[in-house]
């Protein structure tokens, strides 16, 4: 069947995919929306260039990325866009996945464009004139070049962008871009706040068009890799994940997210040649142990022949892992990457490893990690949190990006908010990934950024990846709240390109999502800088951090969690410095330790992190430590209000579906932080014997809420 007509019926099966009410939208689209544009000469300009799409070679890829042009400039050009073989004329865009099976004219039109500079998976665009007439070329050296190229185009169009002069030329700076899934084999997703799983449990669809659509989501922001079960792999049900039967259904959605060159990673369970291979031990260096990793990988790669390899989390959180025979992470890692490496795959150790009953959980990773540098093998990358705790709205920066110079770093993120307000509260997390990523280590002196760490340019160690926990569901708007999307973008924008700002991020998801309207624009980016903040302040101000509840990790619950906060009747925050704590400042590079190491000089946002503080302690703006916490839960509150009174603006000029939901999830919000704030602030108070100088803390709070709770 001719390309032209394979993309026809690709089209029409797209098209036919239910996307959502146009006066009310469900979010299914997220930012490819493609908006038909209004008449004008935008419009005018857009469909002189565009009048076709040249797909010169045939491939699942290429099919992919011409399918994905044909559909969004059919619908913002309000005309069918045909795809045609061959070279095409005039008003062509040409797909050039190789620059050398091109014709004369394509490279005479990209002289001046190095493209082999730009890697396997950059791009060029550029608007040129040929003997053939006027083009838009998108220049690869890949099929998966060709198709991030597509998507990039669309988004110019999408944000109105001109094309007459296009001349963009990008290349992803971090290596590896991958998605985990913290989904279970029945079907529940544990951290996930949007319905149940889209890869397991009963009433998943097969074939599944969401797989699609995900997948498409995913490579138009330049992500090319995904996890779809659980990292706790050695639990129940979840242990039969690389049993023939699940791995068949594996094979069958790595189909779907290959189309669009995201490849295949699974979680794998440490014990499993015990507990599904029916071995005595699960010790790395077993002779048994390692054959039946390699046969297993064997049978992976003969169902998913571009498998990329294994997440493991192990000896954390009972899970088991080396450690229960004597190994360390280093042995048991390397195990597996030998079964890996014939077909290239690799393996990410996770680092979040601690002992709950250690004196200070945020030393344990460096502590586990920090001997074992160098001695991983070549294929292996020691997956780090942005932060040493867990996720939380403010923490420094893992000291152990930077102190890995022979080792591959991944920097794990989590998009799915399970400490900062899961589906209720609006916190827009890309301002504190640019703060872990553009994080100075000082490894190699000033200017050792974490980005640097993981693109290969501080350490000796081969470039290294990120990752996010992203656990979407099946809920239409795919993570329970429709803001909440910008994340998922703003993480894969960062993943492609780390010196990209948050508000620039900002303003391009809500182009794409909701509206160009100036209103519209500003006030939802102001929503969302400004979300993080007002988080932070009704939850956990100056470094404060776990002070949720076990279990859900939702409601406050600040008299279970001593060990974290060590607030007493003097005083509050965790003595971290050398000279009197725990002495994890020492940890980060001499530059970095002393800064933390002193009162005088650790950033006042971090100062209860590393520092035990006298309630009466004089802060730079010249309050004490307990009235900056009780004015910061009461501003933090209004702020919350205000966040609602934006949105309110906004009424008839968000589609009324959307606009609802959200109203619903910010009066939630309000409610849920004043919880917040009368349960800290009478904790406070009953601890620390200090009236609030503005007399605002409640003392019958306890009876209503926190006895409740216990």
């Amino acid at each position: 069947m001719p390309i032209k007509n394979l993309l026809k019926f690709a089209l029409i099966v797209v098209l036919l995919v239910p996307m959502g009410n146009a006066q009310g939208e469900d979010g299914y689209a997220a930012w490819l929306r493609y908006v038909p544009l209004d008449e004008g000469p935008i419009r005018t300009s857009y469909r002189a260039a565009a009048a076709q799409i040249a797909l010169p070679a045939d491939s699942v890829v290429l099919r992919s990325a011409a399918a994905e042009l044909q559909r969004g400039l059919t619908a913002m050009l309000a005309r069918e866009v045909p795809v045609i073989d061959g070279a095409g004329g005039d008003g062509a865009i040409i797909l050039v996945p190789s620059l050398a099976e091109a014709d004369a004219a394509v490279r005479e039109a990209l002289n001046g464009i190095d493209v082999e500079s730009l890697g396997p998976e950059g791009f060029a665009l550029r608007s040129a004139k040929t003997s053939r007439g006027r083009h838009i070329i998108i220049a690869a050296n890949s099929d998966g070049g060709v198709l991030y190229g597509s998507f990039a185009l669309l988004r110019h169009l999408q944000l109105g962008q001109r094309i007459d002069d296009l001349d963009v030329r990008q290349r992803p700076r971090i290596p590896l871009r991958v998605i985990n899934h913290w989904d279970n084999l029945d079907g529940s997703v544990e951290r996930g706040y949007a319905g149940g799983s889209i890869f397991w449990g009963e009433g998943v669809p097969s074939p599944d068009q969401r797989h699609t659509d995900y997948a498409r989501l995913l490579a138009s922001v330049g992500i090319h890799g995904i996890c779809i079960n659980n990292v706790n792999a050695g639990k129940g049900r979840n242990v039969q994940m690389l049993s023939r039967a699940y791995l068949q259904r594996a094979a069958v959605i790595a189909e779907r997210f290959r189309a669009y060159g995201v490849r295949l990673y699974l979680s794998a369970g440490f014990d499993s040649p015990r507990a599904l291979g029916g071995l005595e031990t699960a010790d790395p260096l077993d002779p048994k142990v390692r054959q039946w990793w390699r046969e297993k990988t064997e049978e992976i790669y003969e169902l998913i022949p571009d498998f990329g390899g294994f997440v493991v989390k192990a000896d954390s959180e009972g899970q088991p892992g080396p450690y229960v025979y004597g190994r360390n992470h280093a042995e048991g890692a390397n195990m597996l990457a030998a079964a890996l490496q014939p077909h290239s795959g690799i393996v990410m150790w996770r680092a979040f490893v601690y002992d709950s009953k250690g004196p200070d959980r945020a030393a344990m990773a460096s502590e586990n990690f920090l001997p074992l540098d160098g001695d991983f093998a070549e294929n292996v990358l020691v997956q780090i949190k942005n932060g040493p705790i867990d996720f939380q709205v403010r923490e420094p920066v893992h000291p152990l990006f930077g102190k890995l110079p022979a080792t591959r770093a991944m920097l794990e993120l989590q998009v799915t908010q399970e400490y900062t307000g899961q589906d209720v509260h609006l916190c827009y997390l890309v301002p504190m990934w640019k703060e872990a990523l553009d994080f100075d280590t000082h490894a190699r002196g000033a200017g050792s950024s974490v980005t640097g760490v993981l693109d290969g340019s501080v350490h000796s160690a081969a470039p290294g990846g990120i990752t996010a926990v992203a656990n979407l569901g099946r809920d239409r708007n795919w993570l329970g709240h429709h803001l909440h999307m910008a994340n998922l973008y703003g993480y894969g924008r960062l993943a492609w390109a780390p010196e990209l700002d948050a508000r620039e991020i900002a303003e391009q998801w809500v182009r794409l999502s909701f509206s160009s309207d100036p209103v519209v624009l500003e006030t939802i980016v102001s929503m969302l800088m400004d979300s993080r903040a007002i988080y932070e302040r009704y939850t956990s101000p100056m470094g404060l951090g776990v002070l949720h509840e076990g279990g859900p990790h939702f409601d406050p619950a600040p008299h279970i969690r001593y060990a974290y906060h060590k607030a007493d009747s003097r005083g509050v925050g965790f003595d971290r410095t050398r000279a009197t704590g725990s002495g994890y400042t020492s940890l980060y590079h001499r530059p970095v330790a002393q800064v933390y190491e002193t009162l005088e000089t650790c950033p006042e946002e971090l100062l209860l992190f590393f520092h035990h503080v006298p309630y009466t302690h004089r802060l730079k703006n010249g309050k004490t430590v307990i009235q900056h916490l009780y004015d910061s839960y009461y501003a933090g509150v209004e702020q919350a209000r205000r966040l609602r009174a934006k949105w309110v603006s906004l009424e008839g000029k968000i589609d009324d579906e959307r606009y609802e939901h959200v109203l619903d999830r910010l009066t939630r919000q309000i409610d849920h932080a004043a919880h917040w704030r009368d349960t800290m602030t009478l904790f406070f108070f009953q601890l620390s014997g200090i009236a609030d100088e503005k007399k605002r803390v409640r003392s019958d709070y306890r009876l209503r809420h926190i006895n409740d709770s216990q």
